[in-house]
């Protein structure tokens, strides 16, 4: 049964990958979920919020995110480093500059060291995270996300809640999905038990919420 499901996933993050590839308005459809997310209160009112660098193409663009939390003075930005042992670590971006000199890591998406020029990056599991935008391959309207199968965020959360540190991950519409038009799916996106539900999923033209 655990094979049959991970059939579903490979099928359909192939079955997504190809759409969003043929796609001409991902820009576009990047600009309408970036003002959907400025707007939103519990943007507003975060401080340390984690957003992924995207991919130079084939995905949600979230450059104009990541510039207004580092422009703003009340916010921290955390972006993701994976480790050689494969696990991924949330550590903050000092400034535009710091991010502009990021070197390329896998799928040619930027990545922070663990050092930068202010000296060792502050980890989010130290430090405590208000908001963390989640990229994913493709969404349901029961708020499930399907990953790229690597598991990176999944692990992620669990080690968060393990830590024992403050845990706003777990308090209401702090887990958010970032998706392209036709990665909201109206059928289920097949999941396993350890993968996470998010508190809400940001689109072009929806917001929803758990």
């Amino acid at each position: 049964m655990l094979q049959a499901l991970q059939n579903q996933k490979r099928v359909l993050r192939k079955s997504i990958h190809s759409v969003i590839h043929s796609l001409e308005n991902i820009q576009e459809q990047s600009r309408a979920v970036t003002a959907k997310i400025l707007l939103l209160p519990e943007f507003h009112s975060c401080t340390r919020v984690s957003c992924y660098l995207s991919m130079p193409s084939g995905e949600l663009d979230t450059s104009e995110i990541v510039t207004t939390i580092l422009e703003s003075s009340d916010k921290s930005l955390f972006a993701p480093k994976i480790s050689q042992n494969g696990t991924m670590e949330l550590l903050k971006l000092d400034n535009q500059n710091d991010l502009d000199t990021l070197p390329s890591g896998k799928w040619g998406i930027r990545e922070p060291s663990y050092e930068s020029e202010a000296g060792s990056r502050l980890n989010a599991i130290d430090a405590g995270l208000d908001l963390i935008l989640v990229p994913g391959v493709a969404f349901d309207r029961s708020m499930s996300r399907l990953g790229h199968g690597k598991g990176y965020y999944d692990r992620y959360i669990a080690r968060y809640i393990a830590s024992g540190k403050p845990r706003p991950l777990l308090g209401e519409h702090l887990k958010v999905g970032l998706g392209l038009r036709d990665q909201l799916l109206d059928t289920a996106v097949p999941v396993e038990e350890h993968d996470y539900k998010m508190d809400m999923i940001v689109t072009p033209d929806e917001v929803l919420y758990r």
